[in-house]
């Protein structure tokens, strides 16, 4: 029951540091409602729904830590201070832990996995309480025949597709049930397709300018911006000026273009190029994916990467990047072939492998170093560093956690052979874990003040139908990790600097008001943590186990994990982009 503004001592309610109080009788809460309707008299003490006491507030600011106590009323924080002289009818001790704004997934893949199951644990669990969709792909718009696809593509996790627009996701979801908060950019791998279909070729004016509607609609609609995925096909069909025509609409709006850029190998500056271009044209910031420099080769260009980035920010460019905390990424067998042979779909791209000419020359051009297409499997540096996560084909799940050196091993394949014979086996792209990265560019790039964090991976549970493959362990451990590993054990960025990344950094970002941090006003979206014992147990080997550490989190004020376990509540709300118009301002 949310009683802003009331002041009053109410008889009964006094708690001692450390007890919670909890008012839940019929007659107390009548009292509390008389009280309220009168004028707060000079000297009462001032009432809070909640109270966390003697908490080390970290604010997201980035400056160093305060002592004090958190006053929430409703879904909002009321009062960051000494509250001594408050009541709360919840009070909880947090001596000793740290109280921070809630942590944002900037790169989330839990579109579908939030359908199976709204209480997000494996990210809740490390404090995550906004997860922002659409690299690339958008859970919307949708033509009829995209939704079909959707339908017929789905593997273990079931589900309708009432929707047909991005927005009408969100708020399918939200009214389904979810712990945390929800935003999404618009995809323009998913604007093009629904225009162009997976057609490899340029718009026509007319197309375009359909395309530019689109973007417009979900812009109004509250999407954060246009988020691309270029290495992927039919993503990697769109050439610049398209991006920057779809980013000018976005632009309109305040939006941010956001981009798994085209290379994070061979082509990594031409691709950060692009990027800023991209971000010049069409006057709009702009981040960069998971930061990454992929293959041993081009690990050294990751200080030019940072070079030009800073350069451009020196120019007033705002541009920004996300990276998760591990040394191998996550995708599938597609990377590994070249994007021609994946036009036109799923079926039209099992039917080139089946093809036995066609076929050799895929092999070849998988075994060929280029600058043409990103080739993850040459990246990888042996098939031994290619594991196989996740299959849809029951017949199949006998290979999950195996690499693809071991399988085709099995079957007296090579690498290339064995890897399209997977995909035509499990019609599917084949979930893969590649490891293509540098430790020592990871710590480099977590002390750029310019990044934040992003697990780029499905919020999951250890049950159910999730244990029929296993995930990279980033989606148990990203944000745990950065606390754990890299902030107590290796120190490689403060506490304050760190909460600072996962909360005001990415709100600021993406433009999204009243959250991010712990301030009067901004929803209450908390998270209290040891940071003394905070750790990721997720491995390759073993990913379905949960983060420890995060005892307490609070979504729009309300407590979804209690005592580092979830309580069942479903709070989280769509949070919109600055472009967005309710049907009152669009009639105007």
């Amino acid at each position: 029951m949310a009683l802003a503004g009331a002041l009053l001592l109410l008889p009964g309610l006094g708690c001692q540091r450390g007890e919670s109080a909890t008012v839940d009788s019929p007659s107390t809460e009548s009292v509390v409602e008389a009280a309220v309707s009168e004028e707060p008299v000079e000297g009462e003490a001032e009432y809070f729904d909640i109270i966390l006491r003697g908490g080390t507030i970290y604010d997201g600011s980035g400056q160093p830590p305060i002592g004090g106590d958190v006053g929430i009323r409703g879904e909002r924080i009321a009062a960051i201070g000494d509250l001594d002289n408050a009541v709360g009818m919840t009070e909880v001790d947090v001596s000793g832990l740290a109280v921070t704004p809630g942590f944002i997934n900037v790169l989330s893949w839990a579109t579908t996995s939030l359908l199976e199951d709204g209480r997000s644990l494996s990210d809740i669990h490390q404090g995550v309480t906004l997860e922002v969709f659409g690299e690339g792909w958008s859970m919307g718009p949708l033509n009829e025949q995209m939704r079909r696809e959707m339908l017929e593509d789905q593997a273990e996790i079931k589900y309708d597709v009432p929707w047909t627009t991005l927005s009408g996701y969100l708020e399918h979801l939200v009214d389904q049930g979810v712990s945390p908060n929800v935003a999404s950019f618009v995809g323009a791998t998913t604007i093009r397709v629904y225009v162009l279909g997976r057609e490899d070729r340029e718009p026509t004016e007319e197309e375009l300018q359909q395309m530019r509607e689109l973007v417009r609609k979900e812009m109004q609609a509250g999407a954060l911006g246009v988020g691309s995925s270029l290495i992927y096909a039919p993503a990697f069909y769109a050439k610049t000026d398209e991006l920057i025509e779809l980013c000018k609409v976005a632009s309109e709006y305040g939006g941010l273009y956001i981009s798994h850029i085209r290379s994070e190998g061979n082509q990594l500056l031409e691709a950060v190029d692009e990027l800023i271009e991209i971000a010049q044209a069409a006057d709009i910031p702009a981040e960069i994916y998971h930061l990454k420099a992929a293959g041993q080769e081009n690990w050294g260009k990751l200080d030019e990467v940072i070079a030009k980035v800073n350069a451009a920010r020196a120019e007033g460019l705002e541009i920004t990047a996300d990276m998760y905390t591990y040394t191998a990424g996550s995708t599938g067998l597609n990377a590994s072939m070249p994007p021609w042979v994946q036009e036109g779909g799923l079926n039209d791209w099992i039917d080139r492998l089946r093809d036995p000419a066609v076929r050799a020359g895929i092999i070849t051009e998988m075994r060929t170093p280029t600058d043409a297409w990103e080739n993850l499997l040459l990246a990888a540096g042996s098939p031994d560093n290619v594991l196989l996560v996740g299959f849809k084909n029951p017949a199949l799940k006998q290979y999950t956690g195996m690499s693809l050196a071991q399988v085709a091993a099995i079957k007296g394949l090579s690498p290339e052979e064995t890897a399209m014979d997977l995909v035509i086996e499990d019609q599917s792209r084949v979930e893969t874990v590649y490891f293509l990265m540098d430790e020592a560019n990871v710590r480099k790039k977590i002390a750029l003040p310019w990044v934040s964090f992003v697990s780029d991976s499905a919020s999951l549970a250890p049950s159910g139908v999730f244990l029929q493959n296993n995930p990279h362990p980033r989606a148990y451990g990203n944000f745990a990790r950065l606390l754990g590993k890299y902030v107590r054990e290796d120190r490689v960025i403060p506490l304050q600097e760190a909460v600072r990344r996962m909360t005001s950094l990415p709100a600021d970002n993406l433009h999204i008001k009243n959250r991010g941090r712990l301030a009067v006003d901004h929803f209450a979206d908390v998270v209290v943590f040891d940071p003394d014992s905070i750790s990721d147990h997720a491995t390759y080997e073993d990913p379905h186990q949960l983060a420890s550490g995060v005892v307490h989190v609070w979504v729009n004020g309300q407590r979804v994990l209690k005592d580092g376990k979830h309580t069942g509540a479903l709070p989280g709300q769509v949070v919109r982009g600055p472009g967005y118009q309710t049907n009152e301002d669009q009639s105007n």
